[in-house]
Parts: C-alpha cells; sequence; structure tokens
C-alpha cells in the first residue's frame, strides 16, 4: 500500500507576502539574480562588483575584476525567522579557509555574514546580506592578496575604510598588517 502523504508545506506557502517582498527588492536592486523554488527556495546569480551607496573606489576592477561575486543563497524552511545561507559559488573559498574565522566562511562553505546569532531578526530584507555577500567579495580578493590580514568586523557595505586600499592594491603588494585596529575575529562582511 503506498503512503498517501500531501508534499511538505514550504515556507512562501506560509509567508506569501514575504516572498513577494523578496522577490520585490531582489529584482529592483539585484536583476541578474534568479529565484529557484526548489526545496525551500533561493537565487542562484552574480551580484553586482559594486552595488554601495558610495562611488566605486579607482583600482576595484583592477583587484577583483569586472564581474562580482556569483551566489547560490539557499533558503531554509524557517525561513523568514532563520537567514538564509549565502554561498560564493565564483570565486569559491578554499576548503582551509572554513576553519579561519579570519575569511568569513562558515564551515558547509556559506559566508558569515553576523557578529552573532541574534542579527537577523526575521524582519530584515534579504538585500542586506546580498550586499554583504558582494562586499564579503571585495575583501576575500584584498585577503587573497595578503593585503589585510583578516576581514573587517564592519565590512564594507557602509565603512569607506578599504576604499582606498584598492587603490595601492591595484598597484602595490606590500601586506598590510592593520587598517585602524578595526579587524576582529567575529564574522561581519
Amino acid at each position: 500500500m503506498q503512503n498517501l502523504r500531501p508534499p511538505p508545506t514550504t515556507w512562501w506557502q506560509c509567508e506569501p507576502r514575504r516572498l513577494q517582498r523578496d522577490q520585490e527588492e531582489v529584482r529592483a536592486r539585484f536583476p541578474n539574480l534568479e529565484w529557484q523554488d526548489a526545496g525551500a527556495g533561493g537565487w542562484m546569480g552574480r551580484l553586482p562588483r559594486w552595488p554601495f551607496a558610495r562611488p566605486e573606489p579607482a583600482g576595484l576592477v583592477d583587484v577583483i575584476g569586472e564581474q562580482g561575486l556569483l551566489v547560490a543563497v539557499v533558503y531554509g524552511h524557517a525561513y523568514p525567522m532563520v537567514a538564509p545561507a549565502v554561498h560564493p559559488v565564483d570565486p569559491q573559498p578554499r576548503f582551509s579557509t572554513r576553519t579561519d574565522q579570519r575569511w568569513h566562511v562558515m564551515g558547509d562553505g556559506s559566508l558569515c555574514l553576523f557578529q552573532d546569532d541574534t542579527t537577523w531578526t526575521g524582519r530584515d530584507s534579504i538585500v542586506e546580506l546580498l550586499l554583504k555577500a558582494a562586499g564579503w567579495r571585495v575583501e576575500f580578493e584584498l585577503m587573497t592578496r595578503g593585503l589585510i590580514n583578516a576581514m573587517t568586523i564592519n565590512g564594507i557595505v557602509n565603512d569607506d575604510q578599504l576604499d582606498p586600499l584598492l587603490l595601492r592594491a591595484s598597484g602595490e603588494t606590500d601586506k598590510i598588517s592593520e587598517l585602524d585596529g578595526s579587524q576582529d575575529d567575529r564574522c561581519s562582511t
């Protein structure tokens, strides 16, 4: 005898307005991302190289290239109470970075975008996570080149402290050990 169970209920069946909000916000800010409705859903695509409010720093293209981060955003069934996971696809951090907090990468390969578990309230916008992921891409390249020792605690979304370094990084390869004491082992980008 067959077990005739109904299909599982997805979070967006319970929260259709939240799905609509997420789709509207992401499409307005990140039109290159495509909604994926498999499992609990998510987004796939490439983030812009510099989606921030301030002007793009000179030298950014020389440091990270023309394209931004290719991401897979994976929602869980507890969304929106639990933040989705943002996985960098290209560039993808090495496995060894998952054990080093300086890189802001979790053990499963997703990005560590919060300083603590209470930062995400369930009312937050997915756009904020995507902006942090775009900022992570810039700091990832600076870390890869050995220009900073750790990703910054505040990230670069609203903090311009790394902007001058991008200009220098485009032609300078000397390692910079500290940037005004703003680096920390806690995650946030």
